[in-house]
Formats: C-alpha cells, structure tokens, sequence
C-alpha cells in the first residue's frame, strides 16, 4: 500500500470513529437523561470512558493523516510522529513550556490562536491539592457548543404508558416526547495572573503549581458561582426537622429524578449531628476515599455558606442536579500571554460558557428553620 493509499485509509478510518463518537454522545445523552438511581447515573462513566478512548484515537489517527500528507507533498522526514501518550509529566512539561516561551505550538499544544488549554489533570502537586473545594460542574449536565448562542431541546421523563391491543391490530398512538427548549447565551469570563520576569527566568517547576492552581480555583470558583445563582432559583421548601427533608426526598421529588443533596457548610452541620432512636449519627461515611457522605443513601456533598446565602444560614438544593441545572461550554480554561509594561508579564485565563436552568421540577431549594 503506498502513501497515498495509507492516507485515504487513514482518513476513512478517522470518519468511522467520528461516526461512532457521534453515536457514543447520543447514548451519553439518553443514558443521563434515563437515569433515575445514583447507580444508573455512575454506569454513565463506562460511556464517557469510552468517548474519550475514541477521542484519543482520533487525535493519534489524525497526526498520522497529517504525516501521511507531509510524505505525500516530498517534505522530508515523513514518518508519522509517534505520540507519547500525554503522560502527565509530558503535559505539566508542556504547560512550563508554554509560559516560559509563549508559544503554544512548539510548546506541544494545538492552537490557532495562541493560547493553551490547561491540562487539569496535571496542574496540582499533590501537597498543594484543595480537596475542600467541591465542583459543581462536576455534578451537572455538560453541553459542549459551538455557538455563541442558541436553543437546546432536553427531553422531559416520560409518565406515558403503552396500551393493550387484539391481535393484528392498528398500532395505537403513544404520546409524543416532551420537550423543553433551553435557551443559553455564551459569555467570557477573563481575568489575569501576574508573573515576573525573575520568576519566569528564575523558576523551577513550582511556578507551573502556583500558575496551575491559581487558575483552575477560579475557574472552579467561578463556575460554582454561576450554578449555585441557578441553584437558589428552585421552588424554596422550608424545613424544620428531619421528617421534612423525608418528605421532599418521598413525596415533593418526583420519583423518577436521581436524588441528592447540595449543602452549605451550616447544613452540613445539621445533618451531621442528627442522631437516630439509638443515638447513631444518621449521616454516613463515604464507602471509599474521595466518595460523598450519604443520608439514606443519598450523596451529600458540601459547599461553602456564602454560595448558596449569607454566612451561618442552612441551605441545601435537594434533588436531581444532572436534570436541574445545564452548564454550556464553548471554550473550556485558557492560558494566553498577554502584554503589560511592567518587568513581566500577565497570563490572561479565558472560559466562555453559559450556566441556566434546565428543569424546573428536579430539585428544591431548602432553608432549615429549626423549631423553637
């Protein structure tokens, strides 16, 4: 097979898994939207797994398309680069690069414009890590665009049912899927990180730490901010004890929404000093490290007071966050150089993304009020 041969093979094999991508995101979709235990909703990571393996097959398909074209124009050396598989010290080495040269393509990132994309799973040394922090957007839906604008269609949980029928029959009419349009509005949310110079000449790789946490905290910052406003919009329940919080989880939630539970830090403390009729702690334990405490085993997870109210009052959005809120992502967290007459430098962060309401009905917005 010559090159020419290769590269057409090589092309018609990146098209097929652009195809099964497709169809991997689709099934992503439903699957989440299907969802209605935490358990359907964690099998969920076996598809994304499997979105990102295509994904990386992809990128490596596509550099070799683009050696494979080199060879073909007569430009010398047309070995396909082999990749290195991104390891983590490849892409911390990349991001030091990148802001010691400003370049980000001879710094190992794809860029048109110049600007790099953090690699957000090398950017914490490990003793720098803030595990206190928890990432909503980690929680709800992710819709990535590429429009600055526009109406997403989310497919409501159907209550219809099938019908009994004689033998050779008509085939009788279902009802139609509900849907509900979502309208979103990108907006970039920028800011900058001031470096000097004797620090860009003088360091070592703490200065990649410093720049890496510096930015992600604010994009998580940031992006918690913008899901808590939502979060604070649902239909508000004022409870007084722990059968009142039963009781959204049993009857004002619908059954069919996965359940969990969004709490300030003052909350928390509720929750986790109530005691049953033995005088046990009702609020668990995590099954394994990193994993959420669970009230009747449903996740908890923790935020700071300030986001979800004022300092010291209990607040709690209860129910379906992968159904409540959408976050619509158009460009994910970028580094870009950008020039100031000081003897240094600023290191502009850029997100733009859209944060809205997706269903109205998957959740509360609790107050504890406890009784005097």
């Amino acid at each position: 097979m010559n090159l020419k041969e290769q590269l057409a093979q090589t092309r018609v094999e990146i098209k097929e898994r652009q195809v099964q991508i497709t169809a991997k995101r689709t099934e992503l979709r439903s699957a989440i939207e299907n969802a209605q235990t935490p358990e359907e909703l964690d099998a969920t990571k076996a598809i994304r797994s499997k979105i990102e393996d295509i994904e990386k097959e992809i990128a490596e398909k596509e550099d070799y398309a683009r050696s494979l074209e080199e060879a073909v124009k007569g430009i010398q050396d047309p070995a396909p680069k082999k990749r290195t598989g991104n390891t983590t010290a490849e892409l911390r080495e990349n991001l030091a690069n990148y802001i010691r040269t400003r370049d980000a393509v001879t710094a190992g990132f794809k860029s048109n414009d110049g600007s790099a994309i953090i690699p957000k799973d090398v950017i914490y040394q490990p003793e720098m890590e803030v595990k206190t922090v928890t990432d909503l957007s980690k929680l709800v839906r992710l819709v990535n665009t590429n429009f600055a604008s526009g109406t997403y269609p989310i497919l409501k949980r159907s209550t219809a049912k099938m019908h009994t029928v004689e033998e050779l029959t008509q085939n009788p009419d279902l009802a139609k899927p509900q849907l509900v349009n979502v309208d979103y509005k990108i907006e970039t949310y920028r800011g900058s990180i001031p470096v000097s110079q004797e620090a860009i000449d003088d360091s070592t790789p703490d200065l990649l730490a410093l720049v890496g946490q510096n930015a992600l905290e604010q994009e998580i910052n940031t992006k918690n901010d913008l899901i808590s406003a939502q979060l604070k919009t649902f239909t508000a329940k004022e409870i007084t004890n722990l059968d009142g919080l039963k009781t959204i989880f049993n009857v004002d939630l619908d059954a069919g929404y996965a359940k969990s539970v969004v709490a300030s830090q003052s909350f928390y403390n509720w929750l986790d000093t109530l005691k049953d009729g033995n005088g046990q702690y009702i609020l668990k334990p995590g099954v394994s490290e990193g994993s959420p405490n669970t009230i009747f085993g449903i996740p908890v997870v923790t935020v700071e007071d300030t986001l979800l109210g004022n300092a010291g009052e209990a607040h709690a959005f209860v129910g379906d966050l992968t159904r409540a809120v959408a976050l619509f992502l158009r460009k994910d967290l970028q580094l870009r150089w950008v020039d100031n007459n000081i003897y240094g430098e600023y290191l502009g962060m850029f997100v733009r993304m859209d944060v809205v309401k997706a269903d109205e009905n998957a959740g509360f917005f609790a107050t504890v009020t406890p009784s005097k």
